[in-house]
Order: structure tokens, then sequence, then C-alpha cells
């Protein structure tokens, strides 16, 4: 259980950043503005990135000859370990902006705790993560300020986006036996400590940006542990493709 407890961790943290950057590639070319296709493109780099190095040190965890390409492309959905959040259709810029903005700002709060991670491996993962995250959360903060403080017609939709994936975001706090393990072994932390110190950010960026913090509610949950919505299969249908078609190809 140990064992595959911190493969499985790891894995979430990789899953969780390819899946973002998979739904943020599709943006080059269609931002708002042309300086936006520039930055929307070097957040999905950063977070492909990260991704390479979590499902690589989650292949040589696993000890099974898998690399970080075979574990990309050739799992299904059920064996993909991100939170709901992050595979949510892009919507409009206003849907992936603040899908952008819940997810940067609880990775700079986890990436902050996995610096301090007793595996060396995990911590070095984080602090150079840490360094492309600060720019992720000043860029999609700034868009929510931006967005919901701008126009009517930019109020509404922020307003709308934030309550259709506020319902995702409780996942991200809610630990299971996996974050028991890691808590346990020193590699990991609880995921409930960050619920209170990422509200209070939310709540101070959403007075910036005229906006209300919804209610409590019920929270979809799952992904974590390979419970998906559709959408995730699509993404890894379109995503996946090449590889599975030609498997014995090499870059």
């Amino acid at each position: 259980m140990r064992d595959s407890a911190r493969i499985e961790y790891v894995l979430r943290f990789g899953d969780g950043a390819l899946v973002l950057a998979q739904r943020l590639c599709a943006w080059v070319a269609h931002a708002p503005v042309m300086e936006e296709d520039v930055a929307v493109a070097n957040v999905s780099l950063d977070l492909f990135g990260q991704a390479r190095m979590w499902l690589s040190y989650a292949g040589e965890l696993e000890g099974a000859g898998r690399d970080e390409d075979r574990l990309a492309f050739h799992r299904d959905a059920r064996e993909f370990h991100n939170v709901l959040l992050v595979e949510r259709p892009n919507g409009d810029f206003a849907d992936t902006t603040v899908r952008g903005y819940f997810y940067d700002l609880w990775a700079s709060l986890a990436l902050s705790e996995l610096a301090g991670s007793h595996d060396e491996r995990i911590a070095a993962i984080a602090q150079k993560s840490r360094k492309e995250n600060a720019y992720h959360l000043r860029r999609s903060q700034d868009w929510i300020v931006r967005l919901g403080d701008g126009t009517q017609e930019s109020h509404a939709r922020v307003t709308r986006a934030v309550d259709e994936l506020w319902r995702y975001t409780g996942e991200l706090f809610i630990g299971d036996d996996v974050d028991a393990v890691a808590v346990g072994d020193g590699f990991g932390f609880a995921p409930e400590a960050l619920r209170e110190p990422w509200l209070e950010r939310v709540r101070a960026t959403f007075a910036q940006a005229t906006l209300d913090v919804p209610p409590d509610t019920w929270m979809q949950r799952g992904g974590k542990q390979g419970v998906h919505t559709e959408d995730l299969g699509y993404l890894l249908a379109e995503m996946q493709v090449l590889p599975r078609s030609m498997p014995e190809a090499v870059w």
C-alpha cells in the first residue's frame, strides 16, 4: 500500500498538470488578444514540463518500464488521477480564467508544502514548479480582477463561470487513504489544511473583482480515485490518438 500510494500521489500532480496543459493548448491562436496567445502557450508548456517531471518519477517508482510518454498516452481515463476541475471544458475565456485561477491558487499552496517533502525528488520538482506557478497565478488572478471589475458583460460571464466551477473546487481539499499515507510518511501534506488559506485568498481577490464568493454547496469528487466526467475521455481520445495508432513510433 505504501509504495502504490506514493506512485498514485505523484500521478495526481502529474495528471493534473498534463490535463490542464492539454486544455490550455487548445486556446493557442484563439485567445482574445495576441498577447494571450503567447501567454496561454507559455503556461501550457510550463504545465507539460511539470507533467513530464511528475510522470517520469511515477514511472521510476513503479519500475514497470513505463516512461512519461507511456503514462501520458497509454492509460485509459480510469487510470488517471487528476481532480475533476482541470478536465472541465474550456468554455469561453471567463470559464478558462476561473478554472485556471482556482487551480493556480491551490497549486501555489500545494507546491509550497511539497517543497518541504521528505522525498527529495518530490521536493525538487515542487521547487522548480513553484517558480512557474508564481507567474501562472499572477496572470490568472489579474484576469479575474479585470473581468470581474470590467464591463457588465465580462462581470456577468465571470460570475457565471464561478457559479459553475465552484462545485469542483471542494475535491482539492478532500483527503483519502493515499493522502493519509503521504502525511504519515512525510512526503505529502493534508489537503484539508489548504482550504482556509485558499478561501482567504479567493475572498481577497473576489473583493477586488467585485465578485461574490458562492455559498457552501455539495462538491463533486472522484477524480483523484479515477472516477471522471465524460469530458476526460474526449480529451484523452484527442491527445492519445497518434501514439496509440503508432505505438512503436519514437520522437
